[in-house]
């Protein structure tokens, strides 16, 4: 009964801010929408990063009634509430949310060692960091500039994976064009192999006729032909004088 009172009071707060919300401030929204770094879901919610899902939630009801379609005039709108739709669907997924807050944990590990670099070159700071056992690490990270740079930072290395991503994409798919390549190539080779042997199979009948044909015209001629007469070695008409042959 409760939550179901909560959940009134928030569609009646909703009704009233949509009310007050001009034509102006949803285009404006619009435009931040579709200016947002792609690859950061967390830009398109415009939330930081230790949101919850149910945070998530809240905002891309408030946000996508913003630049829904029938309710903001601009002609991107509708581009507008599918980026929102699809930031809010990565950010509720488990797996894409893990992979989104790995590389937050791996920019502010970096920015962490940088800032104890620092810290160790002034003595004055580092002395304030022991005696406020953090607290000044946590107020920093708190802080609009961290906030800001984390952002950037983010930017960064998710750009990096991507670039690696596609890079790894390209490879798998010039490979696949290797071998698929390869594989027209030994179907073609296959292919010419069976059809010659089928050519080859299909002449047999002719080629055993045509050597039949030629055994039977080589009888024939033996039986007609004409021989010259043998030269005898005593003849005295012979063209030619035999040799002695050597004996021992």
């Amino acid at each position: 009964m409760g939550e179901s009172n909560t959940n009134a009071d928030e569609d009646l707060l909703l009704k009233e801010f949509f009310a007050e919300v001009s034509e102006v401030e949803r285009e404006n929204e619009v435009i931040r929408i579709l200016s947002c770094f792609k690859l950061n879901p967390f830009e398109f919610m415009n939330l930081p990063f230790d949101s919850s899902p149910e945070d998530v939630k809240k905002q891309y009801r408030k946000l996508s009634l913003m630049v829904h379609p029938d309710k903001c005039k601009h002609p991107q709108a509708k581009e507008a509430f599918g980026a929102l739709a699809k930031a809010q669907q990565q950010l509720l997924d488990q797996q894409e949310r893990d992979y989104i807050l790995s590389q937050v944990t791996a920019a502010k590990e970096e920015f962490r060692a940088k800032r104890k670099k620092q810290l160790k070159k002034d003595t004055a700071s580092k002395l304030k960091s022991l005696v406020d056992e953090g607290k000044s690490e946590q107020q920093y990270e708190q802080s609009e500039e961290f906030q800001q740079e984390l952002k950037l930072k983010v930017r960064e290395l998710l750009t990096e994976q991507e670039w690696r991503r596609r890079k790894m994409s390209m490879r798998i798919s010039e490979e696949e064009g290797r071998l698929k390549k390869d594989e027209e190539e030994q179907k073609e080779m296959w292919k010419r192999k069976r059809e010659h042997e089928e050519q080859w199979e299909g002449t047999r009948e002719q080629r055993v006729s045509s050597w039949r044909d030629f055994m039977k015209a080589g009888k024939k001629s033996k039986k007609g032909e004409l021989r010259p007469p043998k030269l005898k070695t005593e003849d005295p008409n012979k063209s030619y004088v035999q040799r002695p042959l050597k004996r021992g």
